[in-house]
């Protein structure tokens, strides 16, 4: 105390008073003498870099008393470690740093803050340091104590505070120059305002997630370091997806939260594109790389070229390796910390992230125990499951007369799948049973369900040769069927140490990577070994989007499923244009019915001298007219049919029987010109409320919990 009066007193002689001008844009308020002093209460930020700018963030009211609880303890500080922000990070006390748990970024600077003074270029405000922060708030206790203000306090950087009265206190920074004769500073420029206490600045403090866990969501970015048209990362994006969704929790399940049946869904990024550039790729890259328009090659390397490298056997096995290895790794770390866990996993990814994730999803085995021990050579694939054998086969096609001619030149399925017309010929199969066999197995050597190359052996994997014979796998009822193997690489896929429950994609090109592969149409009956639900979710304006359903479903044109706006509506503009859709199909119906009975009458013709014969005439018009009617209205009902016929359209087993495509609505200034929001529409999932809702009621239907009001 004795060091910050002897300080004030210094400063008070230099300059007893402040000037005139200094304080002419503020306000100053009379205060009754004899204040009672109330410590200030605290609260604790961290520091962030947001666009090379020092942004200091306060963090939640249940976090921040988490924090003071272990700093007024008692106990040492050094060694404390506190989890903040649903557990995501850990602030180190003794160190006041903030660390992410889960994935990899620059730790955080954390501060215990009472007293705050405006930044320069923006009205966000700056805490001081603890140290100066605490002779502050000393000092503004002798000058509520004794009543004696216009205190003069100097920062460590030589910055001059003035405390007139508790509601007027001004922070002046030092000129460049203005000290040259060693002069004590006074106050400089235009001063800024100081505040005492987090509650008297404007910043939003959140109260906090819910502690219980339902439900764990990792989320697989696509190409690229960045995820939106803000050039974050998918930390960033991830955590504006989780705000969303805690905010649709408290409005659209808040029956469920009042019961106390949900807590929140955790959603946690895993990150692929780090590693894989941090391979020296990169290094390669760059030295033939041409040197102009550099931004736009930099970018290209950075960016579209993370397609091609999903497309090479090297750079393809690291990413599936590396995403794989992650939601493993993230996974058992989060069990750790959660012990009391008991909820589903499920699995989002976003363009290509969706891409890498279907093809692990389809490479995965029913069972997870053991499957490290088995070995993934072609034999051992053909041979699992009922397969039938070269008799029952021969016997299917009532040509068992001839299995003795095989067993004899031991040809076995797979040589006789590889048997031209000339080979049977030889060995004496007549020319209609030659015609059977081939037509049978050349079908069957092509025909599969949905699945993958035969996964080689770890010894197999450097041999180029070998991977060659692993082009395709066991064959299913569905002979119309072609591989999803065709056409790429042969990696080996890891194993998951969980059973995703659903697997959504974003802005997904599964469907048209499915087509370049060679394959023409889903087996309606094939599902994901471990993952019951798939959700295809795109904005109707996306450019990488693709479909599904017509894949599962090539005959039949429906459209996708429109997901309800959050608010429990359609977008209006697109009610009234259906409206007008409606209206003008009316008018034209109307018009094309009363031209038809116009031309009926016309050409018809009237016959005035024949009674008898006009009558019979006309009870033969009355049927016509009659059908002309009933086809009329068959035609202006017939939208109303189809619409009641799309529900049960089987769109097969992917989803649980369930619709795949889902699309969202289209905002209305997105309307008027579809090319110019191209770009923002597949980068637009990560802060739309319908898709995080959507996303929200399915993973609660698995758990027997609604919203509190259908969408319609």
């Amino acid at each position: 105390m004795s060091s910050v009066e002897s300080h004030q007193e210094q400063l008070s002689q230099s300059d007893p008073s402040p000037s005139p001008n200094s304080c002419s844009s503020f306000e100053l308020i009379d205060m009754d003498a004899g204040g009672l002093y109330e410590p200030v209460s605290p609260h604790w930020f961290y520091c962030k870099i947001i666009d090379s700018k020092e942004t200091w963030i306060p963090f939640n009211s249940e976090d921040s008393q988490q924090l003071e609880e272990a700093y007024d303890s008692g106990k040492d500080c050094n060694g404390r470690v506190v989890p903040t922000d649903g557990g995501r990070y850990d602030v180190h006390l003794g160190e006041r740093m903030r660390y992410a748990v889960y994935w990899d970024e620059l730790a955080s600077e954390v501060r215990r803050c009472t007293w705050f003074y405006k930044g320069d270029k923006d009205n966000k405000y700056v805490p001081y340091s603890e140290s100066f922060s605490q002779v502050l708030e000393e000092t503004y206790m002798l000058a509520v104590t004794l009543d004696e203000w216009k205190k003069k306090l100097e920062s460590p950087n030589r910055e001059i505070i003035i405390l007139h009265n508790p509601k007027l206190m001004v922070h002046y920074q030092p000129v460049a120059g203005s000290d040259e004769w060693g002069s004590t500073p006074t106050e400089q420029g235009r001063p800024r305002t100081v505040k005492r206490g987090a509650e008297n600045i404007s910043v939003d403090i959140h109260c906090g997630e819910p502690l219980q866990i339902d439900h764990l969501v990792f989320v697989v970015h696509g190409i690229g370091p960045a995820c939106d048209l803000r050039f974050r990362s998918i930390v960033q994006c991830v955590n504006d997806f989780r705000s969303v969704s805690l905010n649709l929790l408290q409005t659209h399940f808040k029956k469920a939260q009042e019961n106390q049946q949900i807590g929140r869904v955790e959603f946690l990024p895993v990150n692929w594109h780090s590693p894989l550039h941090s391979t020296g790729v990169d290094v390669d890259l760059q030295r033939i790389t041409l040197p102009s328009i550099n931004r736009l090659r930099h970018f290209t390397n950075d960016t579209i070229l993370d397609v091609f490298f999903y497309n090479s056997p090297t750079y393809c096995q690291t990413i599936v390796d590396t995403v794989a290895s992650e939601m493993n790794r993230i996974y058992t770390l989060f069990l750790q910390r959660n012990p009391n866990f008991k909820g589903g996993v499920s699995i989002a990814g976003h363009s290509l992230g969706s891409l890498i994730l279907f093809d692990i999803l389809t490479n995965q085995k029913d069972s997870l125990e053991g499957i490290d021990n088995e070995k993934c050579s072609l034999n051992t694939v053909m041979d699992q499951g009922d397969t039938p054998t070269l008799e029952e086969d021969l016997k299917k096609l009532h040509l068992s007369e001839y299995f003795n001619i095989f067993e004899k030149e031991k040809v076995d399925k797979e040589a006789l799948a590889l048997c031209t017309d000339r080979d049977l010929q030889e060995m004496g199969i007549p020319l209609g049973p030659r015609k059977k066999l081939l037509n049978y197995f050349g079908t069957r050597k092509h025909s599969v369900g949905i699945n993958r190359p035969t996964i080689p052996s770890a010894s197999e994997v450097n041999s180029p040769k070998e991977s060659e014979f692993c082009s395709t796998r066991n064959v299913t009822k569905n002979d119309d069927c072609l591989d999803v193997g065709i056409g790429q690489v042969s990696i080996r896929y890891p194993r998951l140490n969980y059973k995703p429950e659903i697997f959504f994609a974003f802005g997904s090109p599964i469907g048209m990577f499915l087509t370049v592969r060679g394959l023409k149409r889903i087996d309606p009956n094939y599902k994901f070994p471990t993952c019951k639900g798939f959700f295809n979710i795109y904005h109707p304006f996306d450019p990488v989007a693709y479909r599904i359903e017509p894949m599962v479903v090539p005959d039949v044109e429906f459209e996708p499923m429109l997901i309800p706006h959050h608010k429990g509506r359609k977008r209006m503009h697109l009610e009234l244009r259906e409206g007008l859709t409606r209206m003008s199909m009316d008018l034209k119906n109307n018009l094309l019915g009363s031209l038809r009975m116009a031309w009926k009458s016309f050409t018809r013709g009237p016959y005035p001298a024949l009674q008898a014969s006009e009558t019979a005439e006309e009870t033969e018009v009355e049927p016509e007219s009659s059908s002309e009617k009933s086809s009329d209205v068959n035609t202006e009902e017939t939208p109303v049919i189809i619409k009641e016929e799309v529900p049960p359209i089987n769109v097969g087993m992917l989803n649980g029987g369930q619709r795949i495509d889902y699309v969202l609505q289209e905002k209305p200034i997105e309307s008027f010109n579809e090319y110019l929001f191209a770009l923002q529409s597949h980068l637009c999932y990560w802060e739309s409320e319908d898709t995080v809702l959507l996303v929200l009621k399915e993973i609660y239907q698995t758990q027997g919990i609604f919203l509190d009001q259908p969408l319609q």
